[in-house]
């Protein structure tokens, strides 16, 4: 049977570090979480003129996070609290994600990509969680990245409950930012105790889930679910 090839976005970085010239990159996990699952990683570059030749090979897209803030400006907000903005990376995932909705191609954006998400479903973003509520929990968790820090209250009746068939998950936290307004058609599934929205999803599509959290470390079971899950339904579609 053919493997779905699930596009993943990239971060990218101008000269420095790694390199003297500008680069992509993305951590090895979330690749080898597809692969375990039975899916075909194919990163994507960004470019706008290449999106319907990208779309016509991808059967599923994870939109993943970063070190960035997506532009107020996108959401009719002035920078408040947004830390370095990545303009070219942005407008290629907000561009990729439009069309896939269009096309109902299965989405699941990762932290940055579940704000992602929201916005282009019309949403607003928390542009800083302690500025907005100074006894909010750690979001951006003190202990290392491939373990829990809080935990997350799943509602009942939605596409992610019942992926995971659990109330109540842990997870990792790795964020400054959360959704604010919530986009049209979008639904809560997922809230921190301090009223921070932890999942989202869409109600006029087959698959389309934002998590805030990194699913791809596969610390938990409700982790494993969801993305053996979104590479699944990403299978049927072939």
């Amino acid at each position: 049977m053919k493997k779905p090839i699930i596009g993943i976005t990239l971060d990218s970085e101008e000269s420095g570090q790694y390199s003297k010239f500008p680069w992509y990159a993305i951590r090895k996990n979330h690749l080898s979480s597809i692969e375990k699952f039975g899916g075909i990683p194919f990163p994507l570059f960004h470019s706008l003129a290449s999106l319907r030749d990208i779309l016509s090979i991808v059967d599923g897209i994870i939109i993943t996070g970063g070190n960035f803030d997506i532009d107020p400006t996108l959401y009719g907000e002035n920078n408040d609290h947004s830390r370095s903005l990545k303009n070219i990376r942005t407008n290629f995932e907000m561009k990729i994600c439009e069309m896939s909705l269009k096309n109902n191609l299965p989405i699941l954006g990762i932290c940055g990509g579940e704000q992602l998400l929201n916005i282009c479903f019309g949403g607003t973003l928390i542009q800083d969680i302690k500025k907005y509520n100074k006894n909010s929990l750690e979001h951006e968790q003190t202990n290392p990245r491939n373990e829990t820090s809080h935990s997350v209250e799943i509602k009942k009746q939605t596409k992610l409950f019942e992926i995971i068939k659990d109330s109540e998950i842990q997870v990792n936290s790795a964020h400054h930012q959360a959704v604010n307004k919530l986009g049209k058609n979008l639904i809560i599934s997922g809230l921190a105790r301090d009223g921070i929205v932890e999942s989202i999803e869409s109600t006029e599509h087959d698959w389309c889930i934002g998590v805030q959290w990194h699913p791809e470390f596969l610390i938990t079971k409700a982790d494993k679910l969801l993305i053996s899950n979104f590479i699944e339904f990403s299978q049927k579609k072939l």
